[in-house]
């Protein structure tokens, strides 16, 4: 899989990069990703914090809970990323900002206990109640 990558929100305020491979991607069904986001689930990318950089623009974040931060266009509202302190060394990202999403398909589910009970998505996909954070 490449190792570039961009993206950023629809109106074109932020823009980033990732210099990393794209390989642990979920679908996260918790209900403050519904909130946030407005969809009825996000897929996110994790990466290393350290192959994350903005290009254009400084996006307003969002405490959503005690150890998130979320990441999105004050201008637009698109939501970007996420951090959190219960894994420092790496960033989430919303899988739909890439200017390829194809390139991050989703291996598994978190937070499948939240999940709407009508969704079915990726059904073959293993799911984790919460979500297993492996350790450092």
């Amino acid at each position: 899989m490449e190792q570039r990558h961009e993206g950023g929100c629809q109106c074109g305020a932020l823009r980033y990069r990732i210099e990393a491979s794209l390989h642990d991607s979920a679908h996260c069904h918790c209900s403050i990703c519904r909130r946030s986001t407005g969809g009825i689930l996000t897929t996110w990318v994790t990466v290393p914090r350290q192959a994350f950089q903005w290009l254009r623009g400084t996006p307003k974040a969002f405490a959503s809970s005690a150890s998130c931060t979320r990441y999105f266009c004050g201008d637009c509202g698109a939501h970007l990323a996420l951090f959190t302190t219960l894994s420092p060394d790496t960033l989430d990202v919303t899988v739909a900002t890439l200017d390829a999403p194809e390139q991050a398909p989703a291996d598994r589910h978190i937070w499948a206990g939240s999940r709407l009970p009508w969704l079915t998505v990726d059904p073959q996909l293993p799911e984790e109640n919460e979500e297993m954070i492996p350790e450092p």
